[in-house]
């Protein structure tokens, strides 16, 4: 299957575009009011991959998700405000039943049932409350639109707006799909932020492939952006798919692979990039162009240790034109590079030249920083690998929603 196919954006994204998913979404009073609860369910077997947080610190539902997703799935429980992580043998045992009150609401098997908690850290899950919001749950199944919206909203924190993204594609005049939705706005800096995302496809796809694929589309989205630094407990990125499109099993190489490789990767930096964009109290997103590194692991330790720089994000926040934070972040990041051929660029202009200073206008600079999104370049002159990451300023608002969360 050789066929060359280029892939459309779905204006009103939601996971339910794709044939064979239905949703559902609750409240189990984990929440006062909002949603809570995610049931997400495959009319048949799907080939699951997973990415998970590299924390040595895991939550009981990313142990289970690594025991178990090597198999072939049909669901996905997700629940919100409480991320049963340092929990215990108990918080374990409270992640197995999740599945298993999901497996026998469905008709199925424990072990076809994915679980993941997004919330505070080291309270138990009331299991009464769980057991009753997936029952609902699985009453309220639907495969429409609006579903899918519900479940996206049920899986969210601090966020202040749901992360969703469906595309189209066609191979041999037949449409197959890919869509997925995302949780992140604090704790962000994934390393496989609390980070939760979930993609679907119709492609009928080896698990092995499929695995490589995520995990490459995740090395180029999820683990280049950063909000605070941290990375969670939780992380966590699964891609299932169900071969609802009635294509022939995509195979390595071939046209249908690579198109499906691209929308995978546009869909998770969209979702990313999403992410970023609704981080706690930010006020800049920050585009970094790194350019010129020696090698792909050098460049990613230095776009890291740019974003994650407080002084670099108190700088972006006070929209003050302070390139020299930037180059003092790249020069301790452990990567060998000249300090004296780098070049840097707030946008258009250019600040600083072969690693000193260069006569900028200050009224230009403060334009480009009163942005809500800046772009800035650096040039480092000392190899030939590029990428982009993602960042964000730190502003008092980010202080105080994290000061209070528990509470």
């Amino acid at each position: 299957m050789n066929e060359k196919t280029t892939f459309e954006k779905i204006e009103e994204p939601s996971i339910t575009v794709v044939p064979g998913i239905r949703a559902a979404a609750v409240n189990c009073g984990l929440k006062k009011k909002k949603s809570d609860l995610a049931l997400v369910c495959s009319e048949s077997e799907a080939a699951a991959a997973g990415v998970f947080t590299r924390n040595r610190v895991q939550a009981a539902p990313v142990k289970l998700c690594r025991e178990t997703i090597g198999s072939p799935v049909r669901a996905l429980v997700v629940n919100s405000g409480n991320a049963n992580a340092c929990t215990g043998d108990k918080g374990m045992k409270s992640a197995r039943e999740m599945a298993a009150l999901g497996a026998a609401a469905l008709g199925l098997k424990p072990e076809q049932v994915l679980v993941c908690s997004t919330g505070v850290i080291g309270q138990q899950l009331p299991m009464e409350k769980i057991a009753a919001g997936i029952k609902g749950a699985a009453a309220a199944l639907s495969g429409d639109i609006e579903a899918g919206h519900r479940a996206a909203c049920a899986i969210m924190t601090t966020d202040q707006v749901t992360k969703e993204v469906a595309y189209r594609s066609y191979c041999g005049g037949r449409p197959f799909h890919l869509a997925g939705m995302a949780k992140g706005s604090g704790m962000i800096c994934p390393d496989m932020a609390t980070m939760l995302a979930f993609l679907y496809t119709d492609l009928a796809i080896p698990r092995p492939l499929l695995q490589e694929l995520l995990q490459e589309a995740v090395d180029r989205s999820f683990n280049l952006i950063t909000i605070d630094g941290d990375t969670s407990t939780n992380d966590t990125v699964l891609l299932m798919a169900n071969g609802a499109a009635g294509l022939p099993e995509v195979e390595a190489g071939d046209g249908l692979c690579r198109t499906f490789a691209e929308m995978l990767e546009q869909a998770c930096s969209e979702l990313a990039y999403q992410i970023v964009s609704d981080g706690e109290g930010v006020t800049k997103v920050i585009t970094l162009e790194l350019q010129g590194a020696p090698d792909r692991a050098a460049a990613r330790t230095l776009a890291r240790a740019v974003l994650n720089s407080p002084l670099v994000k108190t700088a972006f926040y006070g929209e003050d034109a302070n390139w020299g934070r930037i180059l003092a972040a790249l020069g301790y990041a452990g990567v060998e590079f000249d300090p004296d051929r780098v070049d840097i660029y707030l946008g258009p202009l250019q600040v600083a030249s072969q690693g000193g200073a260069v006569a900028f206008r200050e009224s230009e600079a403060r334009s480009i920083l009163k942005k809500r999104e800046i772009t800035v370049r650096v040039e480092l002159n000392s190899g030939n690998c590029s990428l982009t990451a993602w960042g964000t300023d730190l502003s008092h608002d980010y202080i105080s929603i994290n000061s209070s969360y528990r509470s």
